[in-house]
């Protein structure tokens, strides 16, 4: 036999149905919408609740939670940046652009939060899906082994991660040929004779790091350069440019540098200034990404170019297609392509 309806006095609200099943708001909200994030049993319980206090959520609460699959129209997007150095960074900046021309589209708004690390990163994710925030997520900087991949994962989060498949675990993934663009840029500056190449990256524990340091390892000794020497850094210009010195300081000075970002880039060939050196003849510098930063230097910066607002705009098209289930296939975006400028020529004296 059924439970009686409770008869009370006024309006019952979601807290009422959290107070009598012992949980939380948050917690009512996935089970009435039938979301992960609860337990069976606790999901029988709250529907006891609902049963016996004749709770129906209103119209406005309705709207504001999502669609009737409870999908929010808000996207999220955590970095794991500091505020200051993330709005230094072109990369995200023409990032979130492109993101954003596509979330106009869709009349959808992007959810950003800046945290210290993943651990964080991962509590923010979980507390926006469960609570019904958002949609789903973009999610960056992939590391390998990433926890993000198994614990977000475990909530049904939907997502799109930007990241080498083979770093993504069953997320879709979106990703640049990090790998084909090291080799790129290596054998344009072998083709000029350099011998003696070096490499300022970025985060040692970021997949795509690892990536281009394999691939640059592998690259020259395919073309029987000397041992090429990385330094990992917080991609900051502040790091880049005490990379860039401890580099062109040591015995054996590279001939030919190449960055991970445009701004260690544009750090670089102020310390190369700095210590007299001439740009490019005494050491040519290659900037990753691209952006206005390198045309704007002097001598201009050779780059490894892509389309970075195109990148941010496939990553969102591809987590609509995500969170409606329509395709969730992985793709690499479009690789990016070398241009060459002021900053790279044949060294001023072949290495041996």
């Amino acid at each position: 036999m059924s439970e009686t309806p409770v008869r009370r006095s006024g309006r019952v609200t979601i807290n009422d149905v959290a107070a009598r099943a012992g949980v939380s708001r948050g917690a009512v909200s996935l089970a009435f919408n039938n979301r992960p994030g609860v337990s069976e049993a606790t999901r029988e319980r709250i529907m006891e609740a609902v049963t016996a206090l004749g709770w129906v959520p209103s119209q406005t609460a309705i709207k504001l939670s999502g669609s009737a699959t409870g999908a929010a129209d808000t996207v999220g997007l955590v970095i794991a940046r500091p505020a200051r150095q993330l709005g230094l960074e072109p990369f995200y900046m023409e990032f979130i652009s492109g993101a954003e021309s596509v979330l106009e589209e869709h009349r959808c708004s992007l959810l950003l939060h800046l945290v210290r690390d993943v651990t964080q990163e991962i509590a923010v994710h979980r507390e926006w899906w469960q609570s019904r925030r958002i949609a789903g997520s973009i999610l960056v900087d992939i590391q390998q082994n990433d926890p993000r991949v198994t614990e977000l994962a475990a909530i049904g989060l939907p997502a799109v991660a930007v990241g080498h498949p083979s770093l993504t675990g069953g997320f879709t993934s979106v990703w640049t040929d990090d790998e084909a663009a090291v080799h790129e840029a290596v054998r344009y500056l072998a083709a000029l004779g350099h011998r003696r190449i070096a490499r300022v990256g970025g985060h040692p524990s970021l997949g795509h790091t690892i990536i281009r340091t394999t691939a640059l390892n592998s690259i020259v000794a395919e073309l029987g350069l000397e041992p090429a020497r990385s330094v990992t850094t917080d991609y900051s210009g502040e790091q880049g440019a005490r990379a860039t010195r401890s580099l062109l300081a040591s015995p054996h000075r590279p001939t030919a540098i190449v960055y991970d970002n445009d701004i260690m880039a544009v750090a670089g060939l102020s310390v190369a200034a700095e210590m007299g050196l001439d740009v490019p003849r005494d050491v040519s510098l290659i900037a990753w990404d691209d952006s206005q930063l390198c045309q704007l230097t002097h001598p201009t910066l050779s780059a490894m170019s892509h389309d970075v607002f195109g990148f941010g705009a496939d990553v969102t098209r591809r987590l609509f297609d995500v969170v409606h289930r329509r395709d969730l296939s992985s793709g690499p975006a479009a690789p990016p392509v070398l241009l060459p400028r002021g900053s790279s020529a044949p060294p001023r004296q072949p290495t041996d």
